[in-house]
């Protein structure tokens, strides 16, 4: 076996398992293994030393250049930093329901089927129904009783 035909085979290798392994590292290191095999086969590079130096430039060089014009692909939205976020207040009289008993007024709740770590001064068991009341950055505070609402659960 030539070579040029295991860097192809192993880019090749390294391209199908991000399909696996979804790491999003793989494919750039098969794109390098590739592109080495092509020119050891054109015979532009020979010196194993140089086989690892293109392997390592073209790898190196395609993730920096891909990874500017795909992040947006794969990180979706986010917030910049010092940037305050309303989604937790917009959470405020939302419905959860806790997914763990409250202890020494410690809990989990599910919101939007998300599990967050909740406090309340109720005892609230596991499948009770309890409502946001406010929120203090990521920390949730619940009740048995929807906000602004005077009657009682109970």
């Amino acid at each position: 076996m030539t070579p040029a035909l295991v860097w192809i085979i192993l880019g090749l290798f390294l391209i199908l398992t991000e399909l696996v392994a979804t790491s999003i590292i793989a494919v750039f290191l098969g794109l390098g293994a590739l592109a080495t095999g092509c020119l050891l086969y054109l015979g532009l590079i020979e010196a194993l030393t140089l086989q690892f130096l293109a392997f390592s430039a073209i790898s190196l060089l395609s993730l920096l250049i891909a990874r500017r014009r795909l992040k947006a692909f794969f990180v979706g939205k986010t917030i910049q930093k010092n940037q305050p976020s309303n989604f937790l207040q917009q959470a405020i009289g939302q419905r959860v329901e806790v997914v763990a008993s409250f202890e020494k007024g410690v809990g989990r709740v599910k919101l939007n089927g998300v599990q967050w770590t909740a406090y309340s001064d109720e005892a609230l068991t596991k499948d009770d129904t309890a409502w946001i009341t406010h929120n203090e950055s990521i920390a949730l505070y619940v009740a048995s009783t929807k906000p602004n609402d005077t009657t009682n659960k109970q």
